[in-house]
């Protein structure tokens, strides 16, 4: 088993930036991608970005220029640097991390953009 803790998340001003968290802890062989989701009310949860374990990244088209994904593989630990912030980026944001096929999730943190 694989456990996710996320931090960092807050309110924060439209414009702003955020810097969110996530350590995985736990029986951790080899995490292959890991990554951030989140879910607006109402919504679906929807992908924001991902990191490979070599480092290879991909972001949905709302997070590309204003977000970074980074990843520490000796530290098992995935951040995500928001800046720019806007109010629809207000959402539960949930950490992911996929080992051996099998897919953990972090808790959810909560972000709130304020106009």
């Amino acid at each position: 088993q694989v456990q996710l803790v996320e931090s960092g998340g807050g309110l924060v001003q439209a414009g702003g930036s955020l810097r969110l968290s996530c350590a995985a802890s736990g029986t951790i062989f080899s995490i292959n991608n890991m990554g951030w989701y989140r879910q607006a009310p109402g919504k679906q949860r929807e992908l924001v970005a991902t990191i490979t374990s070599t480092g290879r990244t991909n972001y949905a088209d709302s997070a590309k220029g204003r977000f970074t994904i980074s990843r520490d593989n000796a530290k098992n630990t995935v951040h995500l640097q928001m800046n720019s912030l806007k109010p629809e980026d207000t959402a539960v944001y949930y950490c992911y991390a996929i080992q051996i096929g099998l897919t953990y999730w972090g808790q959810g943190t909560q972000v709130t953009v304020s106009s």
